[in-house]
């Protein structure tokens, strides 16, 4: 994972809400598309974004595409956050 890749992902408001709905569960690139008013190419584009940042993954069955979240990313970034996180005053 590159998290250069993964926060110019995240950047993008579409991204951001096509990560939301996974949360859920796997969808359909169909279901995604469904849920937006753009092309379906800007669509397919910004969950080709998603899956080189590894935020998502992608399982094929029969003629549908599904996408999924990426849990370990997300974990991963967390962990890197938390650094950053200000020690509560009173464990000082």
């Amino acid at each position: 994972m590159s998290f250069a890749e993964t926060f110019k992902a995240l950047s993008d408001p579409a991204r951001r809400e096509i990560l939301t709905m996974l949360k859920g569960g796997k969808k359909s690139a169909g279901e995604i598309a469904a849920n937006f008013d753009m092309t379906a190419a800007t669509v397919s584009y910004h969950l080709s974004q998603l899956k080189k940042a590894d935020l998502v993954f992608e399982t094929k069955y029969k003629n549908f595409v599904y996408y999924e979240l990426n849990t370990s990313v997300f974990e991963e970034i967390m962990l890197w956050l938390a650094q950053f996180r200000e020690e509560n005053k009173d464990e000082k």
